[in-house]
């Protein structure tokens, strides 16, 4: 008798589609039943993590997101902990957001209600995102541009208040328990090293795994990398079960 496929959901981050996961997709998808998250329906990070539970049919799965993408994750860790079999955050941020980041938020919300996505994407996200040896790689940075114009300003709108009024994820983090994977660039300036260290101390027992040369999109900077870690991540076994956490 065959034994039943996992689900692998796949979260992705702010103004990104299924897309970011592209190398990801064609490496696992014989093997595992992938979703992909849609974050377009809610703006709040509860909300976003709520609708997604509910659209995912398997009662138990494998949860990775990439920055906004991993702060919707832990909320569904937080939520139903006894859904997810392993976690995956990569790139991504269990804190609330900075009183500087909300300002910036706010302004990018005015510009693109004004009709400028194209341009707030351009130049206050698009230069961020790459590490140094991928930020002349023009396909990359044209899809990076691409995925957040077809998602479009409405999106945007929702997915910037979300992240702006996010809670801390710590609480989450340091109740739930099985086999954790933390993952980001080396060169992430959006999300430093240092915060993943703080991710995998809360996440007990966690891998920690640093990218070097990769910025912000390690799933299509360094997408070979990041496969073998998820591989060894989706080997290991699930382990316990924690109570919700509410906010």
């Amino acid at each position: 008798m065959t034994a039943a496929r996992e689900t692998l959901v796949l979260v992705p981050g702010m103004m990104c589609d299924e897309r970011l996961f592209g190398p990801q997709i064609a490496a696992f998808q014989q093997a595992y039943d992938i979703i992909v998250g849609d974050l377009t329906g809610a703006d709040t990070i509860g909300g976003l993590a709520s609708a997604l539970l509910t659209a995912i049919p398997a009662e138990r799965f494998n949860l990775a997101g990439l920055s906004m993408g991993g702060i919707v994750a832990m909320a569904m860790a937080g939520i139903a902990p006894q859904r997810v079999m392993r976690l995956a955050l990569l790139d991504t941020n269990h804190k609330a957001d900075l009183p500087e980041r909300s300002a910036a938020r706010n302004d990018q919300i005015t510009r693109v209600r004004a009709g400028h996505l194209r341009e707030v994407v351009v130049e206050e996200l698009k230069p961020h995102y790459l590490g140094g040896a991928n930020r002349s790689n023009q396909a990359l940075l044209d899809l990076l541009v691409e995925m957040a114009v077809d998602l479009g300003a409405d999106t945007f709108v929702c997915q910037a208040l979300a992240l702006r009024d996010r809670p801390d994820q710590s609480t989450a983090l340091a109740a739930w328990r099985g086999s954790g994977l933390v993952l980001c660039g080396a060169e992430d300036t959006l999300c430093p090293p240092d915060w993943h260290d703080e991710i995998a101390d809360l996440l007990n027992g966690a891998e920690l795994t640093v990218l070097p040369g990769t910025g912000h999109i390690s799933t299509l900077e360094s997408p070979d990398a990041v496969n073998q870690a998820l591989r060894r991540w989706l080997m290991r076994t699930p382990i316990g079960v924690s109570a919700p956490v509410h906010p």
